[in-house]
This record gives structure tokens, C-alpha cells and sequence, in this order.
């Protein structure tokens, strides 16, 4: 191989090289800008574990108005069964069963609502920690026993968080929060 074709080859092997090393920072530069916006949202759930005051507030004020819908419409029935029949024997007595069990009914679906928010706060935790440990290579036991939380609870509580009806995501649009259907 003559002068000329070794220079021309190494002019293209150089440029090939150059066009290389500009894709692997590219490449580089946009797995930096993912992990940062990755570590961004895994902090942020961590600081602000499960619903928001106000989506707390949605969730319990729509629960409590459906089973007040249900018992309204259960107090009607009773109420137009009484004028339709003109037999009243009875049914101030179904009304306070009805009250009964409405007020049994709310104290349970709060305390539902409550272990719920509860759980979803402890999963939000649970999944950036995870998330963060990814993104760093942490071990997640040190993670859990540095919380006071056992290992094979760590795995237990993803694996449970996975299976509820919340769904947390992250993608190209950042961090998304949802319900099963």
C-alpha cells in the first residue's frame, strides 16, 4: 500500500473514530440527563410519600358521598313505601337501622381510606428507595436495615405495592401516578 492510500485510510479511520466518539457522548450526555431527571423524581416521592392533601381529601369525600347516596336512597324507598302502603308501623324503626349502619358503614370505609393512605405512602417510599438504589447499584438491605425495615420485608412490600390498585410510573413524560381499573 502506497503513502497515499495509508494516509487516506487513516484520514478515514480517524474520522470514523471522530464520529464515534461524538455518539458515545451523545449517548452519554442523555443517560446523564435520564438519571438526573430519574434521581429528581425518586427524591421528590421519597420527600412526599402517598396522595397529597388534596387528593386525600377527593378520595374520602367521593367514598363517604357514594355510601351517603346509597343510604339516602335506601331512607327514600322506605319512606315512599310507607305512603304508598299508609302504614307507618315500622318505619322509624328501620330509619335508625339504617342510621345504624350507615354511621358503622362511614367509620369503616375511613379507617379503609386511612390504611390505604397508609399503604401508599409506604409503597411510594419503598419504590424510590428501590428506584434510587437502582440508579446508584445501593444495596437495598443496608437501605432497609438503615430504616429499621427488614430485608425480605423490602422485597415483600415492592412485590405487594407492584399488586395494588396504585400504579406509579416513570417515563418520558416524568413521574405518573394512576389506579388500576
Amino acid at each position: 500500500m502506497g503513502r497515499g492510500a495509508q494516509a487516506q485510510t487513516q484520514r478515514m479511520i480517524d474520522q470514523q473514530l471522530s464520529q464515534q466518539n461524538a455518539l458515545n457522548q451523545q449517548i452519554y450526555s442523555s443517560g446523564q440527563t435520564l438519571g438526573s431527571q430519574a434521581t429528581a423524581g425518586y427524591q421528590n416521592l421519597l420527600a412526599n410519600p402517598g396522595y397529597t392533601g388534596a387528593e386525600k381529601s377527593a378520595i374520602t369525600n367521593l367514598s363517604q358521598s357514594a355510601l351517603s347516596s346509597s343510604f339516602n336512597a335506601l331512607a327514600q324507598n322506605a319512606s315512599n313505601r310507607a305512603a304508598r302502603t299508609r302504614n307507618s308501623a315500622g318505619y322509624g324503626e328501620l330509619i335508625d337501622s339504617l342510621a345504624r349502619a350507615q354511621g358503622q358503614d362511614q367509620a369503616n370505609l375511613a379507617q379503609q381510606n386511612q390504611i390505604a393512605f397508609g399503604n401508599a405512602a409506604r409503597s411510594d417510599r419503598l419504590s424510590a428507595l428501590s428506584g434510587l438504589s437502582g440508579l446508584y447499584g445501593t444495596d437495598t438491605s443496608l437501605l432497609g436495615r438503615a430504616l429499621g425495615i427488614p430485608a425480605q420485608l423490602l422485597d415483600a412490600s415492592a412485590r405487594n405495592a407492584a399488586s395494588s390498585g396504585f400504579k406509579i410510573g416513570f417515563g418520558p413524560g416524568g413521574l405518573s401516578f394512576g389506579f388500576n381499573g
